[in-house]
This record gives structure tokens, C-alpha cells and sequence, in this order.
């Protein structure tokens, strides 16, 4: 059985996407990977610093292209989001014409699109999110995602601008967040629109407490790159979004 090589774009700051990311994929059944990571400096999550870091794009995809990865996954949700309606189909088509330019043929994901990507296949339609950002950034990500066509009827925000304090939020900060949500009607909770705010452990028991699917950042990105590989996105443990190949829409089990 090979390994399948997969590609991190990230923050320089971030280090749970490179935690949760593999301690997911870990648990599959079928496959091995192995996971290859190129930075963006950036420290603290804001406008400024966000577009600063996306100028170091073009360079970042080189240097990881050099690795040979199957699948590149752009590993800032946030980044992306900012920049408006359809920001990460347009990052991922440029970062495919850099690649090809270059003589790679790796496969490209972002965490903006993933989710979007798993929220459908779920098929949500009424969600409500717990992100950490400051308030101006969490309403661009509400934006975006109703841009997208979904209703997001309720949503908190940490107020955590320091990247690196991102990553040491704690988990009952982070529940505590969510049991705040209302959560009528809702056909999904994403409880972290961040692959820097930990949350890999909440998911599964979350979704045991609230009644609804749960995902997060983190278990959107491996939904998406395992969906690139053709491969079986049944994870366990991981929440309804990785319990199943093909369903449009997954309900969490009595």
C-alpha cells in the first residue's frame, strides 16, 4: 500500500491543522499519508496581516510543489474569506494554473472551500458556527458562507487575535460558545471555522450533546482531500461528515 503525500500551505503560526490533520487520516482503514507543510508569516489575524501573508502565496506552492504531494490543501480559512464571495475557487484556479505551470500535477483544496464543500454534502442548509476571530473578521466568514447560498442563524465569535493563543484556546471555551448558539432548526454546527482553534475532539461528542451533525475546519479539509483521492471519506469518530461515502444528506444516528 503506498503513502499518499499530502501538502499544507499554512500560517507560520498555525500548528494544529498539522496536528488534527494527521491524527485524523491516521485512523483510515485503507490508506497511509504523510504530510509535508510550507509557511506564510503571519501572527496576528487581521485584514493586514492576512493579505500580507497571501502575497507570499506564489512562493509557498513552489516550495511545497518541490515535495511531490498528491493534494495541496490552502490551510487558512480565514485568508481566503476575507476576500469576498468565490475567493477560494478563484485562489485554488490560480494555484492549479501555478502548479501545472510549474510541471506539477498536485490536486489543490483550501479550508474556505472544503467547508463549504462538507456543509453540502451534508446537506445543510440552516447552520450556526463558533469561530475565534475578532468580530469584523467572524462576520466576513458569515458573509461568505451565506454568499454560498446557506442561512447561518446563529454564530459566536472568540475574539482571539494573537494566532498562536488561537491554538491554545481550550475545548470548554469552545463548547461553552457552542451550547450558547441557538440551535432550532439548524442542520449543522460548524464548531470551529478555524484549522487553528483546536476542536478535533469536540466533534463526535458534540454531536451526541446537540443533536445535529458537527464539523469543523479540520474535518472538512480531510473530507475534501479524501474525495480528491477517490479514496473512502469513514473516519471514526470523527462526526456524520466522515461517517459515510456518498450521502447527501447525513443525520446523526439515534
Amino acid at each position: 500500500m503506498g503513502i499518499h503525500r499530502i501538502g499544507l500551505v499554512v500560517p507560520s503560526s498555525n500548528v494544529t491543522v498539522e496536528t488534527e490533520m494527521p491524527a485524523l487520516l491516521a485512523r483510515h482503514d485503507d490508506s497511509r499519508f504523510s504530510f509535508h507543510s510550507t509557511r506564510m508569516r503571519m501572527h496576528t489575524v487581521s485584514p493586514e496581516q492576512l493579505a500580507a501573508m497571501n502575497a507570499q502565496r506564489e512562493r509557498c506552492v513552489m516550495e511545497i510543489a518541490d515535495a511531490g504531494p498528491e493534494v495541496i490543501l490552502y490551510a487558512c480559512l480565514v485568508a481566503l474569506m476575507v476576500g469576498g464571495p468565490g475567493e477560494h475557487q478563484r485562489v485554488e484556479g490560480a494555484v492549479a494554473e501555478q502548479l501545472a505551470a510549474g510541471g506539477s500535477d498536485a490536486l489543490v483544496r483550501s479550508s474556505a472551500g472544503a467547508l463549504v464543500e462538507g456543509l453540502h454534502a451534508l446537506g445543510a442548509r440552516r447552520i450556526a458556527l463558533v469561530t475565534p476571530y475578532l468580530r469584523p473578521l467572524a462576520e466576513k466568514v458569515v458573509a461568505y458562507l451565506e454568499a454560498e447560498g446557506f442561512v447561518v442563524a446563529d454564530w459566536r465569535a472568540l475574539e482571539v487575535a494573537d494566532n498562536a493563543e488561537v491554538g491554545c484556546i481550550p475545548g470548554d471555551r469552545v463548547l461553552e460558545a457552542a451550547r450558547s448558539l441557538d440551535l432550532e432548526d439548524v442542520d449543522a454546527l460548524v464548531i470551529s471555522a478555524c484549522v487553528q482553534m483546536p476542536s478535533l475532539d469536540l466533534v463526535d461528542d458534540a454531536e451526541g450533546e446537540f443533536g445535529v451533525p458537527v464539523l469543523s475546519a479540520a474535518t472538512a479539509g480531510a473530507y475534501s482531500i479524501l474525495r480528491s483521492l477517490g479514496l473512502s471519506v469513514a473516519i471514526p469518530g470523527a462526526g456524520s461528515l466522515l461517517r459515510a461515502d456518498s450521502v447527501s444528506a447525513v443525520s446523526v444516528p439515534a
